[in-house]
């Protein structure tokens, strides 16, 4: 990662595509189209039955999978290579009845809601023990990769451990292994104390821009407490992520002017047991450059927005 200070800008610097949603002619996943979708896995209510109207929050599988959950894996050798089939789980979250809406406008109730979704959805899926690595992302606008505009996540279970993954991991654990101590725990204590890119901290959480910010005011929420596995986090600590998320959502809005972004949760794998080394957390990273030739080529990220400079900024959005 590059810091490249000759490039540096500010929150109104940026030339980028701000999300507006619009009113849908038709929106499969708006109230009143239940049948129009697969039938779903995971509902919270306050009236009607499965797959009716009356629901506040939804779960359906994907109609348009990346994987499926018939079949068996059939791991095989080509030569030099490995392959399986395309066994997983595809699921859809969607945030709320309302279309126009997006997680930085919803109540703070209804954003823990999300994170409540998201931890009985592992929970469920964790028991085929085919998966290896359960993957929870959002999309938000059409720049960061969303086809569809009803606010919606994803949750996609995998038979292995993606490659980005297993990196973080095994980087995690190789620092455990020298100083006995979580990089993580390490890096909440450090900016806890230095304060330069902390953008907010509660009981259960820190609000951060990390040290070597790939991207212009990328942030994480990592909980100041160790925990390997999303899946463990107590129902006190989800009401307050939903409270912390919702805030720095709506930071993000107000001093980008409601950008484009990508949210990723970033867990340990679902079959290993509790892990010293590793601190599950969430990234959030607004989509404000392009990622081109030098960093596909180098493996170099320039950003040109210091994460001391993008956490002042964002500390000082009152919500």
């Amino acid at each position: 990662m590059i810091i490249a200070t000759d490039r540096a800008r500010r929150p109104t610097d940026f030339t980028r595509e701000r999300v507006i949603p619009s009113a849908p002619r038709f929106c499969p996943f708006c109230p009143g189209n239940e049948l129009k979708t697969p039938p779903e896995v995971l509902a919270y209510r306050t009236s009607g039955g499965p797959n009716e109207p009356g629901w506040t929050l939804r779960v359906v599988p994907s109609k348009f999978p990346s994987l499926r959950v018939e079949g068996e894996l059939d791991r095989k050798g080509e030569g030099l290579y490995d392959r399986m089939n395309g066994v997983g789980a595809h699921e859809v979250i969607l945030e709320t009845t309302d279309h126009l809406a997006s997680l930085a406008s919803l109540p703070e109730k209804q954003v823990a809601d999300l994170m409540f979704a998201v931890r009985d959805r592992i929970l469920d899926l964790r028991k085929d023990q085919r998966f290896r690595y359960i993957l929870v992302f959002k999309n938000h606008g059409e720049p960061a990769g969303a086809t569809l505009e009803h606010p919606h996540s994803q949750l996609i279970a995998l038979p292995v451990v993606p490659k980005r993954v297993q990196e973080e991991l095994d980087g995690a654990r190789r620092y455990f292994e020298f100083r006995e101590r979580c990089i993580f725990c390490d890096m909440v204590q450090q900016e806890l104390e230095t304060q330069k890119r902390v953008v907010l901290e509660t009981d259960h959480f820190v609000v951060l821009c990390p040290y070597a910010a790939r991207f212009p005011f990328e942030t994480w929420i990592v909980p100041r407490r160790h925990e390997s596995h999303y899946e463990s986090l107590a129902a006190e600590a989800i009401h307050n992520l939903g409270q912390v998320l919702n805030q720095t959502l709506k930071k993000l809005d107000k001093s980008l002017e409601n950008p484009p972004y990508n949210i990723i949760l970033h867990t340990a794998p679902v079959q290993d047991r509790p892990l010293d080394h590793y601190h599950w957390h969430i990234e959030i990273m607004p989509k404000l450059t392009k990622v081109a030739g030098f960093e596909w080529g180098s493996g170099f990220y320039l950003n040109p927005t210091p994460p001391e400079e993008a956490a002042r900024f964002l500390r000082e959005i009152a919500v």
